[in-house]
């Protein structure tokens, strides 16, 4: 209950201990305070509305369901993604990707299509658009050294992002983070990789739909039913961004062990 309905619920239970000692009702104030307890507990905190209502008035009549209501709904539900991987990564760079009205450019997926390894950032870095790549200039030093300490390369890892274009404000908007989040698991059950590493806060929240801090440590378990191996798990890590190990090396620590977890008791 909040700090209002607070003091308007002692203000009432006064005003019906007035009522009880004029001996207006039959009943007790601790019946009357019990009555407002028992609403409180339901959900009602407070006692009048913000405006004037009209409890006479008639209803107002039920909207008409036609079916041109049933086909503007249909028309602004997103469509369906692509069933194969190369259409979805020709979807994912075309106009009805929900980025494409960003500016600037979208930036492919690189890296083997159907790798057992599979590497996912929140969005591209500034630079990322100049070179045409994800995880490039020093932010990508760092990543390529980050995957050949676990016997890995961009040769043998899938590396996307949730967002394709980089945002204005270089950050996943809030607005749009459910359907980009739909956009990349799909993207993952279509690759279906073995093991996937989520690099940064956004990338977590958009994939698992929890920040990295409730994450990390955990190999999780990711759950898909398409791509070329069916129904099957994949096992999720989230983990820190290369930018972010670059202003704090101090966190590199941590990240090591997520590379740790990523390939334990995994066999290439």
């Amino acid at each position: 209950m909040t700090a209002t309905s607070t003091m308007q619920h002692d203000g009432v239970v006064g005003a019906i201990s007035k009522l009880d000692r004029d001996n207006a009702t039959g009943l007790t104030a601790d019946d009357w305070a019990s009555a407002l307890d028992w609403w409180r507990e339901a959900g009602v905190d407070v006692l009048v509305d913000d405006g004037v209502r009209d409890w006479f008035a008639a209803p107002p009549a039920p909207i008409a369901v036609t079916a041109a209501t049933v086909a503007a709904t249909a028309a602004s539900a997103p469509a369906a993604l692509p069933a194969t991987l190369e259409a979805f990564a020709a979807w994912r760079l075309g106009a009805d990707a929900p980025e494409a009205a960003w500016s600037g450019v979208s930036l492919a997926a690189s890296g083997p299509a159907y790798a057992k390894i599979m590497v996912l950032v929140d969005c591209p870095d500034r630079e990322d658009g100049d070179a045409g790549a994800l995880l490039s200039g020093t932010t990508g030093r760092l990543f390529d050294r980050m995957l050949a300490a676990i016997g890995l390369s961009r040769e043998t890892v899938h590396v996307a992002a949730v967002c394709a274009r980089r945002p204005a404000a270089g950050r996943m908007p809030r607005e749009i983070e459910a359907r980009l989040g739909e956009v990349a698991r799909h993207h993952i059950g279509l690759v279906a990789p073995e093991r996937l590493l989520l690099l940064g806060d956004a990338t977590a929240r958009a994939v698992l739909g929890m920040d990295r801090q409730a994450a990390k440590g955990d190999l999780r378990a990711f759950n898909h039913d398409s791509g070329t191996t069916g129904a099957g798990t994949t096992g999720v890590v989230a983990s820190l961004h290369p930018r972010l190990l670059i202003e704090r090396p101090a966190m590199k620590a941590e990240s090591w062990r997520d590379l740790q977890l990523l390939v334990k008791d995994w066999k290439q």
